[in-house]
């Protein structure tokens, strides 16, 4: 088994920046703001041909009454307990606080193998900087700056030496099929992912904007691999005025972007916005494979059901090749039928898909309706190959393909997607125009 590093310590004092620098990664979003990290973020990392895990964890800081601020720290006593070492970091810059004291007093009864990393020490000497930490009692701490990686090994190499590598352990396994959740704040995200989990894996809170950072989380279900991406939810962009906010909305286009299937929840006690329609847009726009989740459907009124199922009819007829479930996440209720509709859309993309195969699916297709003339000439389309599964694309080769009409392009992605049993995925098709000899007689 990896060995697994937390690492911990209050707001701001540089732990996401210490977790990009040491796996390598812009993962875990980074700002000049306390309290930007909340769930647990996972990584690999390596030391020289030795793997390990870490975790990056939201800063530990006082409750102030606040709900959030008790399940942050909830989050980070798991991931105290699921570590093999912990880095307990602090600030050079602003030297001992109570807060320090308080996090290493707990630390001491928490777990028995802690290293103290003593951040910021740019422009400082190491001895003067590390000075008052030494009162702790964790042995001597490491002087690091984690922006520019100061150190950073020689702390990571301290952390590890006691361990060996395990020849098992140099390859990393396949995360399985990477499932992005998106949808608008407050729809339940974090509460569908902690039910397919069984655990509480994310926080989840009645907070709209409690999920910032895209978190990754591998798993396994019926001995097949998954990766479940949990993202910031997205409001209207006239609506985003906070820096931090834009950047999750950008890591949430980057996680559809790297997911496999993407599952777009929806609010059934607020209907379909206008919001809602971007995202799923955003969606086909990248050709991922999509399934639609309606979310807290229990104790839903009848009459107000049937509105919700007429709403979805007429508004997101657009994606009617899309599979979609009425669930609820906080009881469980229709969750376990997401699997079927994941498994259905990823293997759909993963078909052989052989020229051969599809050209003879583009004669059908032409045989039963066949393109428009443009002047004296019919568009000829002669044959048909993969040009790509993520997004899934089709390249159409024929002459005069560029006056072809988007309405027959249509035609031609619901007749391959009906021919192939492609189920839950935007189909793509990608126009190849042959080259006339004798336009260019020199060439």
């Amino acid at each position: 088994m990896l060995p697994v590093v937390t690492i911990v310590g209050r707001p701001n004092v540089g732990k996401s920046t210490l977790f990009n620098r040491l796996t390598r990664t812009q993962a875990a979003l980074v700002a000049d703001r306390p309290g930007v990290t909340r769930d647990r973020q996972y990584g690999l990392g390596r030391v020289g041909e030795k793997p390990y895990r870490l975790i990056d964890t939201g800063g530990i800081q006082e409750h102030e009454g606040l709900d959030l601020d008790w399940l942050v720290e909830k989050q980070v006593e798991l991931a105290i307990k699921e570590a093999d070492e912990v880095i307990f970091l602090v600030d050079a810059q602003s030297g001992v606080s109570v807060a320090d004291e308080e996090i290493a007093n707990r630390l001491r009864q928490l777990h028995p193998r802690v290293t103290l990393a003593v951040n910021k020490t740019d422009g400082m000497q190491p001895d003067i900087a590390m000075v008052d930490f030494h009162t702790f009692g964790f042995g001597k701490p490491h002087a690091i700056a984690a922006s520019q990686g100061r150190g950073v090994t020689q702390l990571i190499d301290a952390v590890l030496d006691k361990y060996e590598v395990d020849e098992n352990d140099q390859i990393v396994k396949d995360r399985g099929v990477s499932i992005a959740v998106i949808g608008c704040p407050n729809v339940g995200k974090s509460t569908l992912i902690n039910r397919i989990l069984g655990e509480e894996r994310v926080i989840a809170s009645h907070i709209a904007g409690t999920t910032r950072d895209s978190i990754a989380i591998p798993f396994q279900h019926r001995d097949q691999d998954y990766t479940l991406i949990d993202t910031a939810g997205v409001r209207r962009r006239n609506k985003v005025k906070d820096y931090i906010e834009k950047f999750s909305v950008i890591k949430t286009l980057k996680a559809i972007e790297a997911a496999e299937v993407v599952i777009v929840v929806f609010n059934a006690r607020e209907g379909i916005s206008d919001q809602d329609l971007k995202l799923v847009g955003w969606v086909l726009e990248v050709g991922r494979p999509l399934v639609l989740a309606i979310n807290q459907w229990d104790d839903l009124p009848e009459d107000q059901k049937e509105q919700v199922k007429s709403d979805i009819d007429r508004r997101l007829g657009f994606v009617d090749f899309a599979r979609r479930y009425f669930i609820s996440a906080l009881h469980g209720t229709g969750v376990g039928k997401l699997y079927h509709a994941i498994d259905e859309a990823y293997a759909a993309t993963q078909q052989p898909f052989s020229t051969a195969q599809l050209t003879k699916a583009l004669e059908r297709a032409v045989a039963s309706h066949q393109p428009p003339m443009v002047g004296t000439r019919r568009i000829k389309l002669r044959y048909l190959h993969l040009g790509g599964r993520f997004p899934l694309t089709f390249v159409v080769h024929g002459k005069q393909t560029d006056k072809l009409p988007l309405s027959y392009q249509r035609y031609l992605a619901n007749f391959l997607r009906e021919y192939f049993k492609i189920v839950g995925v935007p189909v793509h098709i990608r126009l190849v125009s042959d080259e006339n000899p004798y336009e260019n007689p020199h060439k």
